[in-house]
């Protein structure tokens, strides 16, 4: 009996909800909610270990060996049979660990994970005097390995004290290069370590950023089921503008942060690609922005400004230039859930800056974010964030805004801006309510603002 195959791309709905239509201008934003809901539509739970191949990079100095002694053996034991899987440590420069000799990969098995347990046991970590330059060394040394590996899905997990971090490394530089080419997740322990360019490592390459004070063997082993679950390795979102518009932008807000680069399709002037990774079932969110110029285009008329494209799944983004004097009296329907994505970008934003402020003891700024923070949570429903603020604030009246610090000791700071940077965010709007334009009056089935018949049973629509 053949093993069922799983299909080119997931079950996928789209849902575009508009923030309100603008008003005539050079530079008019017009921001749009979208809202993607996969399912995998009968495919297998988990995607064969055969097509994953994963690098552990282990950037820790010896001072810290306790900190991985156990926890990376016992990764390496529950790795699943037949993923490729490399092993980095650090001698100053990243080196290949694991496995040995001339191989660059190792295809595990019950003998191959016995031996990478044990190499792991005396893995080489730098000790004083030169260190790894950056990040970046670490990037690229994982790009080398696996732009070569021709498998679904190729992903990094970096662990970091941070002892190897150098200011201006061209990590930024090193994230152009590798944009595409694998997908990372960094597990910082210790406390020394600095949460931007962790923040910055998970973002551009679509992964997560987590503290982790003990339970690291646990959190390799959950991250590698997590990559199991990906129906999708990558799927881009293509938005194609009409000429009116000249700037276009796509970010991913829920379930965690991730910058998207867009890139212009050959030969179609107009049309923008944004690549997106590990799709699995769910929802994901996403702010669409949009800059256009009303020279040359009617006004109060119904106009689609984009069309949005998920494999054969489209969505228009349909807005009319509105004079003051003639504005609707309520706002479009999806105004609110365009609020509540920029709402729940500013809640985190505020939460992380206050944190960094409290940090480089700045304590009138902290108390001002972390009360905005508040406040939002509160509006959002974010009981995380309000926990959070507990830990290093008296929350006097939430709703208002107004915090009080205590004493922090500024250890527990680093984790706690990853988890702001990291985390997702508030609740958001369902975004697939009511929809304009009628129902049928016999089942209730929503239809087109154009149509006549209902397209279930067949009634007269009135």
């Amino acid at each position: 009996m053949s093993s069922p195959t799983r299909p080119p791309q997931p079950g996928i709905r789209l849902h575009v909800d508009l923030g309100g239509d603008p008003r005539p201008h050079r530079s008019a934003k017009i921001e749009a909610h979208l809202r993607v809901d996969v399912a995998a539509d009968g495919a297998p739970t988990d995607l064969p270990a055969v097509q994953l191949a994963v690098i552990i990079a282990v950037d820790v100095a010896e001072s810290h060996r306790a900190a991985v002694r156990h926890a990376l053996p016992a990764a390496l034991r529950a790795l699943p049979d037949r993923i490729s899987f490399a092993v980095l440590g650090s001698g100053p420069e990243p080196v290949r660990c694991y496995p040995r000799g001339d191989d660059e990969w190792a295809v595990a098995d019950r003998d191959e994970r016995r031996r990478a347990a044990f190499v792991a046991g005396s893995l080489p970590l730098h000790r004083e005097g030169p260190r790894p330059a950056g990040y970046a060394a670490w990037v690229a040394s994982a790009r080398a390995l696996l732009t070569g590996r021709p498998v679904s899905v190729r992903h990094l997990v970096l662990i970091t004290d941070g002892s190897s971090a150098t200011p201006g490394d061209r990590l930024e530089e090193e994230l152009e290069t590798c944009a595409g080419q694998f997908t990372c997740d960094v597990f910082a322990v210790g406390a020394d370590w600095t949460p931007d360019p962790l923040l910055v490592l998970a973002e551009r390459l679509h992964g997560t950023a987590e503290f982790v004070d003990d339970g690291l063997g646990r959190a390799i082993t959950g991250a590698l089921q997590r990559l199991r679950r990906v129906h999708t390795p990558q799927l881009p979102v293509e938005v194609t503008v009409r000429p009116s518009v000249r700037q276009v932008s796509l970010s991913e807000k829920a379930p965690r942060p991730h910058r998207l680069g867009g890139l212009r399709a050959p030969g179609r002037p107009h049309c923008w690609s944004f690549p997106t990774y590990q799709w699995e079932q769910g929802s994901r969110d996403y702010l669409l922005t949009l800059v256009a110029d009303s020279d040359g285009d009617p006004l109060e008329t119904e106009l689609q400004f984009a069309m949005v494209s998920i494999g054969d799944v489209h969505a228009p983004v349909t807005a009319r230039w509105h004079l003051p004097g003639q504005s609707p009296a309520q706002a479009p329907a999806g105004a609110d859930s365009v609020r509540t994505l920029n709402a729940a970008a500013r809640m985190r934003g505020a939460l992380r800056q206050g944190l960094v402020a409290l940090r480089e003891h700045g304590r009138d700024t902290a108390e001002e974010r972390l009360g905005q923070a508040a406040r939002l949570a509160v509006q959002l429903g974010t009981d995380w964030v309000l926990d959070e603020i507990r830990a290093v604030a008296h929350i006097e009246d939430a709703a208002a805004g107004r915090v009080r610090l205590r004493a922090v000791d500024p250890v527990t700071l680093g984790p706690m801006i990853l988890r702001a940077g990291s985390r997702p965010g508030g609740p958001l709007i369902d975004a697939a309510g009511a929809r304009p334009g009628p129902r049928c009056g016999g089942c209730g089935t929503p239809a087109g603002s154009e149509a006549r018949y209902c397209i279930t049973c067949g009634e007269k629509l009135l």
